[in-house]
């Protein structure tokens, strides 16, 4: 049992915490209606129900993905070939001015990291006074609490710049409210994480725990953004940079890379009448750290959603079951950008064959069924296992002739290109946006509707930390034990090749155009090797995994990506240099007595 589910009944009532407790502790005979928090968190049993309360805010902070996911190169949303007759798409991908100070996506991420920050405040605060535990496990436990504030933090300063920074347990209520300056809170940051390291063991005596390894990731992440030095207010210098890739370099070696992407994901297959529902197993020794799930009903708390919330479905195609679970509901809330598809080179690249579903299969047979317009005397029979819709790999386009019967072509099923997908109900074979279903963290078996997924959810694993180290090395990094930046981005990219380890895989070479077919090589050598390359392969690599926004604010690439990726940043073409940060919400801005300045642009 993961050991989240062990908190226990008197601190959530105490803290008015997510309900995370054990069945045994529904049992417990404890006069909860007398607990109060000064007299519960003052021995071990309520330290370690205070830290372990600290935990389950990390399931919320990963499931706001609008600020991280939309806007940027690989996600959009649907509907931008509408736009010259009015529609007016997502305000996060058209940076317009909805978006605003009152965006409920801005508001909702910064409530939660701030909940986050109160939680672990308190445990920071209260840790002195805690009797009859040990000293040296009560070290752990706080250290845990000063990585859980500095994960908090960092993505507060990324998102917003200057922010408030408490660092006691609020006791009573204020409205006065003081943003701090970014180069103070990343030097916090910076000092709760090497506390935290030197403290924190190498391996939890509960899985799920902050460790070392979890510390030194973070810590890498934190010096290589500061190194940036986004607009000289970070109080980042080159030497990061050296520090960055130290600490990736020790995440490397105790985190080896898993043999196969695939290890690392949900097992599936691509046919639903071919799945055999195999066992999945969320734990990887390249995994370093993960947001934990549990399929225990006191501990839910909403599951795991990332399988479906990434759009397309086929719901809408001849043959298939509905509202069922072989295929299951997608919500489309993040369209796969067109351009995104095309940085992968489909046959040579395994993530491509795992990441989407190519083919979609009829699951009951249909007679007669009528796929041309208007031509009521055409028909056709659609049997168990037929396919109905195909997506053609971006460097191999369908002709005329290779596409579907209702469009002048030879196939009893439609046939979509990458200048297709997701722009409008191309064939009569489905009346809808139609594009490659993101599978990457699909998990079969699910029943239709709102039940998620119980696989835990990665944070860090050590596949990125060779693509930190490869960036912090091109940014002038010295002291690496592997090479140059290309040996260790070479890693990622051979490991993700499969059985053409050594091939040379080849991506658009113009990504954002989706009907040129002309490529460009991703294997890195010394003089090949930049920013832009990195960058595509931490897209191929981290696809969904909660780190793009981040990525191309840090490298000062946003602007020019979206607008050459996202096809709705560029009709909209309003996306602009304030767009770098967040606005601070207006909620804020209205609880607050003190004038907390606004920035710049909002």
């Amino acid at each position: 049992m993961k050991f989240i589910v062990k908190l226990r009944i008197a601190s959530l009532i105490c803290l008015g915490l997510t309900p995370l407790a054990g069945c045994q502790d529904f049992l417990d005979e404890n006069s909860i209606s007398t607990q109060t928090s000064e007299s519960y968190f003052v021995d071990a049993t309520g330290y370690e129900d205070l830290v372990r309360a600290c935990y389950p805010l990390l399931r919320d902070i990963s499931r706001q993905r609008d600020l991280v996911y939309q806007g940027t190169d690989l996600f959009t949303n649907e509907g931008w070939h509408k736009a010259a007759s009015g529609n007016t798409g997502n305000a996060l991908n058209q940076y317009d001015v909805r978006f605003n100070s009152s965006n409920g996506s801005v508001n909702t991420l910064w409530n939660t990291l701030y909940s986050e920050i109160g939680r672990t405040n308190t445990a920071i605060s209260r840790v002195d006074n805690i009797e009859g535990m040990d000293e040296a496990l009560k070290l752990v436990r706080v250290s845990e609490a000063k990585f859980l504030r500095a994960f908090s933090y960092f993505h507060l300063v990324q998102q917003f710049g200057d922010v408030p920074m408490p660092l006691t347990e609020s006791t009573t209520f204020s409205k006065e409210v003081t943003r701090v300056p970014a180069a103070e809170v990343y030097a916090q940051i910076i000092k709760d994480l090497t506390e935290a390291e030197q403290a924190l063991p190498v391996t939890a005596t509960d899985y799920g725990r902050a460790t070392k390894g979890a510390a030194q990731f973070l810590l890498a992440r934190v010096y290589l953004t500061r190194g940036w030095n986004f607009k000289q207010s970070l109080g980042g210098s080159n030497a990061d940079f050296t520090t960055a890739l130290a600490y990736a370099d020790k995440v490397i070696a105790a985190y080896p890379l898993a043999a196969n992407y695939t290890d690392l994901f949900p097992k599936h297959s691509k046919n639903p009448l071919k799945e055999t529902f195999p066992t999945q197993n969320d734990r990887n020794p390249e995994i370093v750290f993960a947001v934990q799930y549990s399929d225990d009903v006191l501990t839910y708390d909403g599951g795991n959603n990332a399988h479906s919330i990434f759009g397309s479905g086929a719901e809408d195609t001849p043959g298939t079951k509905g509202r069922s679970s072989d295929y299951n509901r997608h919500l489309n809330d993040y369209t796969v950008s067109p351009s995104a598809y095309r940085l992968y080179d489909p046959q040579l690249d395994t993530r491509y064959a795992h990441n989407f579903v190519q083919a979609i299969y009829a699951l009951l047979p249909v007679k007669d069924f009528k796929p041309i317009l208007g031509d009521a005397n055409t028909k056709i029979n659609i049997a168990v296992g037929d396919t109905v819709v195909y997506f053609s790999p971006w460097n191999k386009p369908a002709t005329i002739a290779e596409k579907g019967i209702d469009v002048g072509g030879k196939k009893h099923y439609a046939v979509l290109n990458t200048d297709q997908f997701a722009i409008s109900a191309q064939s009569a074979f489905h009346n809808q946006q139609k594009y490659p279903m993101m599978w990457k963290f699909w998990e079969p078996g699910i029943p239709y509707g709102d039940a998620y997924g119980t696989l835990d959810f990665i944070l860090f694993r050590s596949a990125e930390a060779y693509l930190i180290a490869a960036e912090a090395i091109l940014k002038g990094a010295t002291g690496a034990k592997l090479g140059g930046a290309e040996v260790y981005y070479n890693k990622v990219v051979d490991r993700a090749l499969g059985t053409n380890l050594g091939a040379d895989p080849k991506a658009a070479l113009y990504p954002g155009d989706y009907a040129s077919l002309e490529s460009k090589s991703y294997r890195a050598t010394a003089a090949n090797i930049s920013i832009d390359l990195i960058l595509d392969e931490r897209a191929r690599e981290l696809l969904a995994e909660g780190m793009r926004w981040y990525d191309l604010k840090r490298t000062n690439k946003l602007i020019e990506r979206a607008k050459a990726m996202n096809p709705w940043t560029r009709i909209s073409n309003q996306i602009q240099e304030f767009h770098l940060l967040r606005p601070i919400p207006q909620q804020e801005l209205d609880r607050s007595s003190s004038n907390i300045p606004q920035n710049e642009g909002y």
